[in-house]
């Protein structure tokens, strides 16, 4: 990783001009940083150790940033440094929306209308399949010393075959989604906007409405609401389709608690993050639900 004050002046726009920086918190990947520069006001993303092993590719990152900032929903972009792939954006003076309150009808509403923008966007050059990613995750986890899995591992595996199994039955089209819509992501500055596009790519438009759902912890009835916002209706194989996904979401964030493990030079309780997440998916797989989602889809 490039210092600071390297990739500072790796920035031509900032050659000779006055610069000062102050660090950014909340991520557990990268580091950030709000740099001002003679009144104006960026951030630079100095990209985590061997990011690379979770599947984050900083060209897409950067071009779906870019893309998702043409419809005024991302930081624009201003400066790419390579090879190291850090992204310079402009910083968006804007303000956290907690749990109690993005989840609101009205500002789910706002959320559906970022969303399907997103989805519309032009194909970019990366596939997200959560199946892949949990399967991806678990042979890097292994390959870096990771070796103690929950002692129910094999059996989330095989719930997770099924419901791939399933899915599989109805294919779907591709749509340029985040997938990685924590409460974090997500400013409002008068308009909702949304950071963060490490994990972009084309996948399947109910892991990204799940992957909010589930990180934001909607109910039964929420979740309907967040369904017929977005369909314009609330079917039963719908709603299975969205509580799958919501599995395979905490899956995906599970292994990539595991793998960080293994790469993260952070201090940060990677292990307590993934417990979390497995704990939340088997109560999910073991839901008297579960086999009526299953057979919905």
């Amino acid at each position: 990783m490039l210092s600071l004050s390297d990739a500072l002046s790796r920035v031509p726009q900032w050659r000779n001009k006055k610069i000062s920086t102050t660090a950014l918190s909340g991520g557990i990947t990268n580091k950030n940083y709000r740099v001002e520069v003679e009144g104006e006001s960026y951030v630079l993303r100095l990209g985590g150790a061997n990011t690379e092993h979770l599947g984050i590719d900083r060209n897409v990152e950067r071009d779906a940033t870019a893309a998702a900032a043409s419809l005024g929903i991302a930081p624009e972009v201003i400066y790419f440094i390579e090879p190291e792939g850090y992204l310079v954006t402009r910083f968006i003076s804007g303000r956290a929306l907690p749990v109690t309150e993005i989840t609101q009808p009205q500002n789910l509403k706002r959320v559906v209308g970022a969303l399907k923008q997103i989805h519309a966007l032009p194909t970019i050059p990366k596939t997200f399949s959560p199946f892949r990613i949990v399967e991806d995750y678990e042979q890097t986890a292994k390959a870096h010393g990771v070796s103690t899995f929950p002692a129910n591992f094999n059996y989330l595996l095989s719930k997770m075959r099924e419901v791939e199994t399933a899915f599989n039955k109805e294919p779907f089209t591709p749509q340029l989604c985040h997938n990685d819509l924590l409460n974090e992501n997500f400013l409002d500055d008068g308009r909702l906007r949304i950071i963060d596009w490490e994990y972009a790519g084309m996948g399947d438009v109910f892991f990204d409405l799940a992957n909010f759902a589930v990180n934001h912890q909607l109910n039964d009835e929420q979740d309907r609401v967040l369904l017929t916002l977005y369909f314009g209706e609330a079917t039963t194989k719908k709603l299975a389709r969205l509580k799958l996904m919501k599995v395979m979401s905490d899956f995906r964030e599970a292994m990539w608690g595991m793998v960080q493990q293994g790469i993260s030079t952070l201090d940060f309780d990677f292990r307590g993050y993934a417990d979390k997440h497995f704990a939340r998916m088997t109560g999910s797989f073991e839901d008297e639900r579960f086999g009526e989602w299953i057979k919905e889809i």
